[in-house]
């Protein structure tokens, strides 16, 4: 098979940019780094086709493992015929691999090979070539040595070869899927009389072609807890009818109805079992990849976030019994001062003015900025006093509602234990808080990716898969934004691209024992970190105030040389970097040119890139998103009322609509028939991500079942 040829075709790319790809990534490169700096090599291929050229490489090689495989254990047992591999060379899928290599797979023990020991092959051969008298050649096999009591038993061991035999016909089970796929309905029934978050579910049809994937996997879940029971729905009758038109090429001699017997029995014995397993199983599968890409855009717009940098923030983390941990954090995100305090029930007038007391105290003392509420337990009790409260300060304050999703995972990890020994899991997750709305990005990469609430169904995927494709979204946005080599965590540091959890250790290691990073250079002194590793890393670590002010750039170290050869050729100092200066804008238009590229041994993609980094060195491409919206004042589910046009932040997107955070307890839904006028929209996520602000309007509010219904349609 042609690999990249195949995925070239599939990606429409061209089949040099699939070649080059494979080849640096056969390499050992990574996405970011070829996304980033092998443009020339790739034709300038987003990170996002890489990574699908990355699946399709690894999905193809598989399946050629085993499509090798097959081929080898057939020839071995010397039933390879060039028929039989010219099929399999070309089978596309694993399903076409297995179903061709189902008659030569070892098996174990089954009806019909207890038949064909007993010697009954020459009888079922005879009803295929439908025999005159069956019964009458059956009585020929009766053996009490082999315990065939009678022409009946013979007769019917004949019928499990033949069953068998129509199971492992390849081109029989790949019309019978394609039946399933077509006409096929999922269905599911529950008990009437039972209450569950499944009745929706009790007596449900979806056609298998229709199927969508988040009703797939609830229905899966509900088949799980024991609640639904699910099987595929086909034309049952029309599939044995073509199976039996098949097999029987006369239907009027005396071996019909045995063979269709055998036709019958091996459909619905071991036919149907199995394709609808295989059923099940796409569904499922399709459901996940559906629902992975789902969580992948949540979590990238999650942790794309724009930080709020240069503010001292409260972090608050609501309770009722325990109390409200808070902590006062600053703008470089060390942790100034933590309370405990008791402002929510059960409590009394005293005790909520002694919260409010200290409240203050630390919001007047260390000149608070921002408050950062988590919107758990206790979060709606606690946003009405802090809206109150901050009106009583010495200068102004605003809140801002920050979803603490896996903020309990991060507390009583062995990371957050590390980072705050002396702190209890309240004041870490307080802490965590505040810093969440200060750099989400290097906050957020401390917690498992599928702990942070941006999806649906996580515990019922494949975790293998999801891990894989979550940790790929989270490599990117770090890379895409750079890291600050003399500030960031290990926990940060082993998301750049050529470093893992034993090289972002030794670097802050060295980094203790040694002070700060004076260059990039200095990587090649951290034990661990060799040639390839600084090759693939060094572009997306940043220095500020070094000895080489590239250092702070996104400029290759492979790229300083020509860096410097056009800024003496733009006539600039490296001093000029990042300075607002018109003139060298003009400059660095007429720059931009094929001949100037050549000029300087690079190529074009590398020079526009260089050039970029003169202008906006190190850019963080959060800056360019919208801010999140900041509150002084509370609203309740009952202030609200139809109509009512409000600002939102989306909070998460699923694939029937999204949930926005208006500024009550319940985020309200965005049906994705209400996201946009006149026009269906088949995927929410082409029209908001997660952390988008948006404008939206009141259509319903269901405060028994704590619903609010919205749309974006104004």
């Amino acid at each position: 098979m042609d690999i990249s040829g195949k995925i070239a075709e599939e990606l429409k790319i061209r089949k040099s940019q699939a070649d080059a790809a494979i080849k640096l990534i056969d390499e050992g490169n990574t996405i970011p780094f070829i996304a980033r700096y092998r443009k020339e090599a790739t034709g300038e291929l987003h990170d996002d086709v890489l990574r699908k050229l990355f699946e399709r490489l690894s999905y193809l090689r598989n399946l050629d493992e085993s499509r090798q495989k097959a081929i080898a254990a057939i020839d071995e047992q010397g039933k390879l015929t060039s028929e039989l591999k010219k099929a399999l060379d070309q089978a596309e899928t694993l399903s076409a691999i297995e179903d061709l290599y189902r008659p030569y797979k070892k098996k174990r023990r089954t009806r019909a090979m207890i038949a064909r020991e007993k010697g009954l092959l020459p009888l079922s051969l005879y009803l295929l070539a439908g025999g005159k008298d069956p019964i009458k050649e059956a009585e020929k096999y009766i053996s009490e040595e082999k315990e065939v009591d009678s022409s009946e038993t013979a007769l019917k061991l004949a019928e499990d070869i033949i069953a068998e035999s129509i199971s492992d016909n390849a081109s029989y089970r790949a019309e019978i899927r394609k039946i399933f796929l077509k006409k096929g309905y999922i269905h599911s029934t529950g008990d009437c009389d039972t209450k569950s978050v499944y009745e929706n579910y009790y007596d449900f049809d979806e056609p298998v072609r229709l199927a969508k994937g988040f009703r797939v996997l609830a229905i899966n879940r509900g088949e799980k807890e024991k609640i639904l029971k699910v099987k595929i729905l086909v034309p049952d009758d029309d599939i044995i009818s073509f199976l039996e038109e098949k097999e029987i090429k006369n239907k009027s001699t005396a071996s019909a109805p045995f063979l269709k017997a055998a036709v019958e029995d091996s459909y619905t014995r071991l036919i149907k079992p199995s394709i609808e397993n295989e059923i099940r199983n796409y569904l499922t599968e399709n459901a996940e990849d559906s629902a992975i890409e789902v969580f992948k855009k949540n979590l990238k717009g999650l942790l794309m976030q724009p930080p709020i940098a240069g503010l001292t923030v409260l972090g608050w983390d609501p309770a009722f019994r325990t109390g409200c941990k808070l902590a006062v954090v600053d703008p470089t995100g060390k942790v100034l001062d933590t309370a405990v305090i008791f402002p929510t029930a059960p409590t009394n007038e005293k005790k909520i003015e002694e919260a409010r007391k200290k409240f203050l105290s630390l919001v007047n003392n260390y000149k608070v900025d921002l408050v950062s509420l988590g919107n758990g337990t206790a979060s709606r009790e606690s946003e009405q006093l802090i809206s109150k409260w901050i009106g009583d300060a010495d200068h102004k304050l605003s809140y801002i509602i920050t979803n603490e999703a896996g903020a309990s995972v991060y507390s009583a990890s062995e990371l957050g234990t590390e980072e705050f020994p002396e702190f209890d899991v309240g004041q870490r997750s307080s802490a965590s808080m505040a810093r969440r709305v200060q750099d989400p990005l290097a906050e957020l990469v401390k917690i498992d990716p599928k702990s942070l609430g941006v999806g649906l169904y996580q515990h019922d995927m494949n975790q293998k898969k999801l891990g894989e494709a979550l940790l790929s979204v989270v490599e990117d946005c770090v890379n895409n934004v750079g890291v600050d080599l003399n500030t960031a965590s290990a926990s940060l540091l082993l998301y750049v691209s050529g470093l893992n959890k034993t090289t972002a250790t030794n670097i802050v290691k060295y980094r203790e024992e040694n002070g700060k990073f004076k260059n990039r250079r200095e990587l090649l002194k951290v034990p661990k970190i060799g040639d390839k590793a600084f090759e693939l890393s060094a572009g997306f670590l940043r220095i500020r105030d070094g000895e080489e002010i590239l250092d702070s750039t996104g400029i290759h170290p492979e790229s300083y040389k020509a860096a410097k050869a056009i800024l003496e050729d733009l006539g600039i100092s490296a001093e000029k970097i990042g300075k607002a200066d018109s003139d060298l804008e003009k400059k660095i238009k007429k720059e931009c040119t094929k001949e100037k590229a050549e000029e300087f041994g690079i190529g074009l993609p590398t020079l526009k890139d260089i050039l970029k980094e003169f202008l906006k060195p190190g850019r963080d491409p959060r800056d360019e998103l919208p801010r999140p919206v900041l509150r002084s004042d509370v609203l309740s589910m009952e202030d609200l009322k139809p109509g009512m046009i409000l600002k939102g932040t989306v909070r998460n997107v699923v694939d029937f609509g999204a949930f926005v955070d208006i500024g009550v307890h319940e985020d309200g839904l965005v049906h994705v028939s209400k996201m946009k006028e006149g026009k269906f929209v088949k995927d929410p996520s082409e029209v908001v991500n997660v952390g988008d602000v948006v404008d939206v309007k009141v259509l319903d509010v269901d405060i028994e079942r704590g619903r609010i219904s919205l749309s974006m349609i104004l």
